[in-house]
């Protein structure tokens, strides 16, 4: 019988260790591959019924059944699905060839925004999410707001002088509209902050600037539909 906090404290202190809140994190992280190691629930025949109903394609997930004053020892706030575990963060693997466009966010600050952004990347098929700044993507919140999808994409940290190989199309309410434009299936898609938009850094790199066509006196579109819309677009005209 293993002691299932100090476990979870060696793990939890790994560099490498992501933290997966929830059962519907856990299964889009299991049913893409992730290592997941250690995995908790306070209520053992919930998470069996949750599996059999929700990810049959996964069997049977394996779980320590732990009290709940244990698990709110390891989590402060439990799901209510009473599941938690920790992953293994996978590596991004360098010039992997691309056949989708990837997804760049720069200097984003709303957790739940990217978490937004992962989910929309991984239901579009998109190649990854890389982000500028200081917050890391892998963050919790992100993970929780992601579903768990970081597993199905890459998702990692970079800078604008590091973007991968492929054309640059930053999105400005100043370029081209993009009803005018197609997407090439290596573009890298350059999003800015809500407030600011993309910096003038990464408008000089860009091969194009691109409009979102927005109603007049309208600040903004939200980070996640800009994104969400920019790949629509993309997947649409990949089609024809």
């Amino acid at each position: 019988m293993i002691d299932v906090e100090q476990r979870w404290a060696e793990l939890a202190a790994q560099p490498d260790t992501v933290l997966l809140e929830g059962f519907h994190v856990l299964k889009h992280a299991l049913r893409f591959g992730a290592v997941v190691p250690l995995t908790v629930t306070s209520d053992p025949a919930g998470l069996a019924r949750l599996a059999a109903d929700l990810a049959p394609d996964l069997g049977v997930v394996d779980a320590v059944p732990v009290g709940g004053e244990v698990l709110r020892r390891l989590v402060a706030r439990p799901h209510p699905t009473g599941v938690a575990a920790l992953a293994v963060r996978p590596q991004p693997v360098d010039n992997a060839p691309r056949t989708t466009p990837t997804v760049v966010l720069e200097n984003p600050r709303n957790l739940g925004n990217i978490g937004a952004v992962v989910r929309l990347a991984a239901g579009f098929g998109a190649s990854g999410v890389l982000t500028t700044g200081e917050v890391d993507p892998w963050h919790p919140t992100v993970v929780r707001g992601a579903a768990g999808l970081h597993f199905a994409t890459t998702v990692a940290r970079t800078s604008l002088e590091a973007l991968p190989p492929g054309p640059i199309y930053a999105l400005d309410p100043e370029g081209v509209s993009i009803h005018d434009v197609t997407f090439p299936d290596d573009a890298v898609l350059v999003f800015g902050s809500e407030r600011h938009g993309v910096t003038d850094d990464a408008r000089e790199i860009a091969t194009s600037t691109v409009a979102i066509p927005m109603r007049p006196q309208v600040s903004s579109f939200n980070l996640a539909t800009s994104v969400g819309m920019a790949l629509f677009h993309w997947q649409g005209r990949a089609r024809h």
